[in-house]
């Protein structure tokens, strides 16, 4: 039996807690992926925080992607998620969301929120695949260019007594005209 395409471009990989020696693939990686990339300072700041958990998408031993999140009561919050640019399109972004997403429960933690750049259109795209959706936009959200962020956000099943009105797809409604 012949494997597909996207079978064949699909790369497993190892999803693991980040450990300080994983810091310069990581900083590798943010500062190739964004025009305003975090400093190690930024990391290192963030994950002293009890709340903040980091992970990294390990092939082989080749640090390829990261995430960094917030617990909360009733959520998990993606601060920081990145896939080095040779190993977009092969699952690996897919596999990371998949890891959180499975860390919900109906009891507990129920969603998944973020931030993205208005103009990063890619990461709108890719978490709209996995069912995530623009709930709102924060005005003037990045101090760095004043540019608009949509929240976007995943739910774990299908919440009893959610308000419909909370799932406006403002990036759907832009695809319709």
């Amino acid at each position: 039996m012949n494997a597909t395409r996207a079978e064949k471009d699909h790369a497993r990989v190892h999803i693991r807690w980040m450990i300080r020696r994983d810091m310069p693939e990581v900083l590798n990686i943010e500062q190739l992926s964004f025009e305003f990339p975090w400093t190690e300072e930024d990391f290192l700041r963030c994950l002293r925080q009890r709340n903040c958990i980091g992970m990294v998408a390990e092939h082989g031993e080749k640090v390829v992607g990261f995430m960094i999140y917030e617990l909360h009561k009733s959520k998990l919050h993606i601060l920081n998620f990145a896939v080095h640019s040779g190993w977009r399109r092969k699952g690996v972004g897919t596999q990371m969301v998949n890891k959180l997403v499975s860390k919900l429960s109906s009891h507990r933690r129920t969603r998944i929120s973020l931030q993205v750049r208005e103009t990063n259109l890619a990461a709108q795209l890719f978490f709209r695949k996995l069912e995530f959706r623009a709930i709102r936009v924060l005005r003037a959200f990045y101090e760095d260019t004043g540019e608009d962020a949509f929240v976007m956000e995943y739910r774990f099943g299908d919440e009893v007594g959610a308000d419909p009105e909370e799932f406006v797809n403002r990036i759907a409604q832009y695809e319709e005209n």
